[in-house]
C-alpha cells in the first residue's frame, strides 16, 4: 500500500481523486492501491523550554541562556491533532511507501518530516513535487516522483531555521522582558523582527534628525521647454543670482541635439515579494493581505506556487506557454497576436541557473470567474506580467538637447515610444510621466527665453511604506533599484518571502510600528527596544542577511549545519552575558494589537459561549467545552484551546477575554509551580498561540 500525506484535507481530497482513492475512511481516503490522509500544516513542533528542563518553564534571568544539548519535536497539545497523527502513524506502520504530498517548499517540507520522524518511519520515502495544484500538475507529478532522500539538505535548512529562530527568539524574548519590561509585559525579539524593526527605527531617526538645507534651481524656459542648468544645483544663493544676472540679457542657443533609439524590455515576472511590491504600490494592500490573495488563486488552480524568490521559468515550462496562453479567454486580443507565431525563448525569462524550488509565479493558463474583486486584480497583475513577457520590445527614441546662454551651457532630455510592444498590455495605465516629447529643434537656432531661480530645500529620507520595507528585507537594508542587481542580493535579504509579511504584520500587532496612511511609523516601545539592544547581531539587517545565505547555503550542502548550529549557540550565549552585565533600565510597553479586533463581549454564562474572536486563525469564535474553551473551527483545522485551569490557577471568563484580546493578563495571584513553590505572574499568549507565565511585581 503506498500512502500520501498532504499538507490540506482539501488537497488530499484532490489527490485521491487522481491516483483512484475513493472511498472515504476516518481521517483518509483509501482505493487502487493507495491511502490519502492530511496534516492540518503543523502537527508537531520544537519541544518547549519546560519539555528540556523544569526550572525553565519559569522565567527567571538566572537560568539563561536556555541552550539544549540536543533539540526534540513534540505532537502540538491538541485532541484534534493527537488523533489524526495516530491515523497517520497507523497508516503509515503498515505502507510499502510513503509520498511525500506536503507544499512543495521549505516549510512544507519541515512539517512533513517532523511528523514522520514522530512517527518513527524510516522506509521507502518518494516525494511529489508540483508548482501548481491542477489536475495535469498532480498526474505529471505522481508520473515523475521524486526521491525523499532528494529533498534532505532542504529538511535541513529548514530545521536549521527553525532551530535557531527557537534559540535566539525564546532566549532573547525573556532576556528582555525579564532585564526592561518590569513585569509589565513581553518585550519580543526575534531573529528577523528585531532587523526590520531596526530599519523602520533607523530611518525614522534620519528622518527625525534631518536638518533642511537650502540650495537653488537655475532654469530657464525655451520653446516652452524647460531646460536646467548643466553644473547642477547651487548651493550658494550668490553663485545662483550671479548666475542668473549673465543670463538674462542673452539669447538661448541650441548648441546640439542627440537622438538615440532604444529599447525597453518587459517588466519582469513575478516572484512573491515583487507581487507584494506591486500590489501595495497599484491598490494599498498590506503585504499580508497579497499573500493569502496569491495563496487564494493557487489553491484555485489560477495561479502556480506562490511563496517564490525567483522571477524566471524554467526551461522545461517553455512547450506549455502556449496551452497555457490559450487558457486565458478574457486576454484573447493580447494573445492572439503572439500565439500564431514562434514564441521568443528569452534568457531574460528562461534561465535554469535562477530556480530553485519553484520558478516566477504565473497563470496556470485555467480560467473561472469565482475571483473576488481582489483576487481579480491580482489575477489580472499576474496574467499581464506572463503575457507581455511574450511581446515584442518597446522601441523608444531617447533626445538630448543641449544649449547655451552666454556660456552657461543647459540641457533637455524627452523620449518618445515608436513601437508600443508589450506597453499595449498597460495602455489604460495613467502615463508615469517618464514620457517627454520633445519639440523638433534645429542645431544652432537661437530665441528668447524666461530664466527663473528657484530656491528649495534638501528633504530628508521618506518613511517607509509597506512596498518600500520589504524591498528593504529583500536587500538587507541596502537601496537598489536595478532589478539585476537585486537579484543578486536576494540570497543575503532577511526573511525569506513566505514569511516577510507575518513579520511585518507581527510588529504592527506588538505595537512597534504603526500605520500613518501608507507610512510606517515606529513606536516609542519599538525605538526604545532597538535603543537597548546593544548587540549588532540582533539588530543589524546585513548581518542577518549573513546568516540567511547560510541557510540557503545549508540547503545546497555547501555549509555545515553543525558549524551554523555552533555560530548560534555562540551568538545566544554572547547576547544573555552583554545584556545581564547592561544597566537596568525601563521600556514603554505598549498593549500588542488584536489581528481582528472583536467586538467587546464578555462570555455568556448561562451557556457557556463566547463571542470573542479565535487568535490564532482570526475566524472562529471561542466556545466552552468540558476541559477548555476552544476554536468552534476546529473542523477546519484550527485547533486552539485555553485550559480552564493553568498551573493550578483557574481562568474565570473575564480573564479570558482580556487573555484573547491583549495576549496577556493583568497580574493574577497562586500560580503553583512543578517544584512546590507558589508564584504570582501574568499568563501570556506566546508566538505558537501556548500559555506561559511571566514573572509580575
Amino acid at each position: 500500500m503506498k500512502v500520501c500525506i498532504a499538507e490540506k484535507p482539501s488537497v488530499a481530497k484532490e489527490i485521491a481523486q487522481i491516483v483512484g482513492a475513493k472511498s472515504r475512511c476516518n481521517g483518509y481516503f483509501e482505493g487502487n492501491g493507495y491511502q490519502v490522509t492530511w496534516t492540518f500544516g503543523h502537527l508537531c513542533t520544537l519541544k518547549e523550554p519546560h519539555d528540556y528542563s523544569g526550572k525553565w518553564k519559569w522565567w527567571n534571568i538566572n537560568t539563561l541562556p536556555m541552550i539544549p544539548k540536543r533539540f526534540g519535536i513534540k505532537l502540538i497539545d491538541d485532541e484534534g491533532i493527537k488523533r489524526q497523527f495516530e491515523i497517520i502513524k497507523e497508516l503509515v506502520d503498515k505502507a510499502d511507501e510513503v509520498i511525500n504530498c506536503g507544499d512543495a517548499g521549505q516549510e512544507g517540507e519541515v512539517i512533513q518530516r517532523w511528523v514522520l520522524h514522530k512517527a518513527e518511519y524510516k522506509k521507502k520515502l518518494k516525494r511529489l513535487w508540483i508548482s501548481s495544484l491542477t489536475e495535469e500538475a498532480i498526474r505529471e507529478g505522481f508520473a515523475h516522483l521524486k526521491e525523499g532522500s532528494d529533498y534532505d539538505k532542504l529538511y535541513a535548512a529548514g530545521s536549521a531555521r527553525a532551530i535557531g529562530d527557537w534559540l535566539l527568539g525564546i532566549n532573547a524574548t525573556r532576556l528582555y522582558s525579564l532585564k526592561y519590561g518590569n513585569g509589565k509585559g513581553v518585550l519580543s525579539v526575534g531573529r528577523v523582527q528585531t532587523p526590520t524593526l531596526a530599519l523602520v527605527v533607523q530611518r525614522q531617526s534620519e528622518i527625525d534628525n534631518f536638518v533642511p538645507q537650502p540650495y537653488w534651481e537655475l532654469k530657464t524656459v525655451y520653446r516652452e521647454v524647460t531646460f536646467q542648468v548643466k553644473s547642477g544645483r547651487f548651493e550658494k544663493k550668490e553663485e545662483a543670482e550671479t548666475q542668473l544676472a549673465a543670463i538674462k540679457d542673452f539669447p538661448f542657443v541650441v548648441t546640439d541635439i542627440t537622438t538615440k533609439n532604444g529599447k525597453e524590455l518587459p517588466p519582469k515576472l513575478f516572484d512573491l515579494t515583487a507581487l507584494q511590491v506591486e500590489c501595495n504600490r497599484k491598490f494599498s494592500y498590506s503585504a499580508d493581505q497579497t499573500l493569502k490573495i496569491i495563496q487564494s488563486l493557487y489553491e484555485k488552480k489560477l495561479t502556480t506556487y506562490p511563496r517564490v524568490d525567483t522571477t524566471f521559468l524554467s526551461t522545461d515550462i517553455y512547450k506549455k506557454v502556449p496551452q497555457i496562453l490559450k487558457g486565458l479567454k478574457p486576454y484573447e486580443k493580447f494573445v492572439t497576436s503572439i500565439i500564431g507565431q514562434k514564441i521568443k525563448k528569452s534568457k531574460k525569462v528562461f534561465d535554469d541557473s535562477k530556480i530553485t524550488d519553484h520558478h516566477a509565479i504565473i497563470p496556470t493558463g485555467q480560467f473561472h470567474l469565482n475571483m473576488t474583486p481582489e483576487e481579480k486584480r491580482v489575477f489580472d497583475l499576474v496574467t499581464r506580467r506572463f503575457i507581455a513577457v511574450f511581446y515584442p520590445d518597446c522601441e523608444v527614441a531617447n533626445t538630448t538637447v543641449l544649449g547655451e546662454v552666454n556660456k552657461v551651457k543647459f540641457k533637455a532630455t524627452g523620449k518618445q515610444i515608436l513601437e508600443p510592444g508589450w506597453r499595449v498590455l498597460y495602455e489604460r495605465e495613467k502615463n508615469t510621466g517618464d514620457e517627454n516629447v520633445l519639440p523638433e529643434f534645429v542645431k544652432g537656432e537661437l530665441g528668447e527665453h524666461q530664466p527663473d531661480l528657484a530656491e528649495k530645500m534638501t528633504q530628508p529620507p521618506k518613511y517607509y511604506s509597506e512596498a518600500t520595507l520589504l524591498r528593504a528585507m529583500e536587500t538587507s537594508g541596502k537601496l537598489v533599484d536595478d532589478d539585476e542587481l537585486r537579484d543578486l542580493m536576494k540570497e543575503n535579504g532577511i526573511g525569506r518571502p513566505s514569511t516577510r509579511a507575518n513579520i511585518i504584520e507581527t510588529l504592527f500587532r506588538r505595537r512597534y510600528i504603526k500605520r500613518d496612511k501608507k507610512r510606517i511609523v515606529a513606536t516609542q516601545t519599538g525605538i526604545e527596544l532597538i535603543g537597548s539592544i546593544e548587540n549588532d547581531l540582533l539588530k543589524s539587517a546585513e548581518l542577518t542577511g549573513m546568516w540567511e545565505k547560510k541557510m540557503r547555503d545549508i540547503e545546497r550542502g555547501t555549509y555545515n549545519i553543525e558549524a551554523f548550529m555552533g555560530e548560534m549557540r555562540e551568538m545566544v550565549a554572547e547576547v544573555v552575558t552583554q545584556v545581564k552585565r547592561s544597566p537596568r533600565k525601563q521600556i514603554t510597553i505598549i498593549a500588542e494589537e488584536e489581528k481582528k479586533k472583536p467586538k467587546k463581549q464578555i462570555s455568556k454564562k448561562k451557556t457557556g459561549n463566547s463571542e470573542l474572536v479565535c487568535p490564532k486563525c482570526s475566524e472562529g469564535k471561542m466556545i466552552k467545552g468540558k476541559s477548555a474553551w476552544g476554536c468552534d473551527h476546529f473542523k477546519q483545522g484550527c485547533k486552539f484551546i485555553v485550559p480552564f485551569t493553568f498551573l493550578g490557577k483557574k481562568i474565570t471568563p473575564k480573564q479570558l477575554e482580556i487573555l484573547l484580546t491583549r495576549k496577556k493578563t493583568g497580574k493574577l495571584k497562586g500560580f503553583k509551580l512543578e517544584n512546590g513553590d507558589v508564584k504570582d505572574g501574568v499568563i501570556i499568549l506566546n508566538d505558537q498561540f501556548e500559555l506561559e507565565l511571566l514573572p509580575g511585581n
